[in-house]
């Protein structure tokens, strides 16, 4: 019989250790990226920042993406 589109949400205890560290490692990672930006986002003048600061702190809330964005392209150097 086909599934129709039930999905087994996986906990954390159902992993591997070794998945464990490797998902725990890249939330530590993405949460450290994301603060830094937003810390950096807060400090800085409003002239030195490309576009609005409100919509740079929207997009650093997307997954690793947004700091990294924000970092590449959102500071005027």
């Amino acid at each position: 019989m086909a599934r129709t589109g039930t999905r087994k949400n996986t906990r954390l205890e159902d992993l591997t250790p070794r998945q464990q560290t490797a998902l725990l490692t890249l939330a530590s990672v993405q949460v450290s990226l994301a603060a830094t930006a937003w810390a950096d986002l807060a400090l800085r003048p409003a002239e030195e920042i490309n576009g609005s600061k409100g919509k740079w702190a929207a997009v650093v809330a997307l997954d690793f993406v947004g700091p990294v964005l924000y970092f590449r392209r959102g500071i005027r150097r």
